[in-house]
């Protein structure tokens, strides 16, 4: 079976081979060679990650997280705390807490753009993934369609032998009967 891609495009996706977008004739002549088309995706977007993509992951998940909450919540009671009670007269920052509310406002306004590069570069790994997803289901089902294709020769194939044995029966039982008949003329 000498099968190129253009005859897998009109057989299998309907379609034209110039309306073949790059992925699809890269799947079709994986099906050709018999290879795989996954691939480990984390790697290839791990490879092209620069520091400053690495730093604001990792601030992103240190911020998203519950030991990060619960952590400023304490370092917020402190703060509080330690301003209106104990330091009373001497407090660093004194109610209303100023300086903590500014203190506040640089964290949100460092942490806010760092946590929307992190989940811009998550959007484009999912686009990724999602892509590599279509790539791998667009082959399984050219694959099974393939092997449709198998069963139904091997099937026809069997069919024909099937009739042509049962053509050769019918003639064997056709000369028996003749010579039967033959046989019982002459008695």
């Amino acid at each position: 079976m000498n099968r190129t891609i253009d005859d897998l495009a009109n057989r299998w996706l309907k379609r034209k081979p110039d309306g073949l977008t790059a992925m699809e004739s890269r799947v079709l002549q994986s099906a050709l060679d018999r290879t795989t088309v996954t691939r480990d995706t984390n790697k290839a977007v791990a490879f092209h990650q620069t520091y400053g993509d690495r730093v604001a992951d990792t601030i992103a998940r240190i911020g998203g997280s519950w030991t990060f909450i619960l952590g400023f919540i304490a370092f917020l009671i402190l703060w509080t705390s330690g301003n209106a009670w104990l330091l009373s007269r001497d407090a660093f920052d004194p109610y209303p807490f100023i300086f903590l509310n500014l203190v506040l406002s640089m964290i949100a306004a460092l942490q806010a753009p760092v946590i929307m590069m992190s989940q811009n570069r998550q959007t484009e790994r999912d686009r990724i993934d999602a892509a590599h997803d279509y790539e791998v289901n667009l082959k399984a089902e050219i694959e099974i369609m393939a092997l449709h294709e198998k069963l139904d020769e091997l099937r026809h194939s069997e069919i024909v032998g099937m009739r042509d044995e049962i053509l050769r029966m019918a003639e064997q039982i056709r000369r028996i009967d003749e010579k039967l008949t033959a046989g019982s003329a002459t008695r």
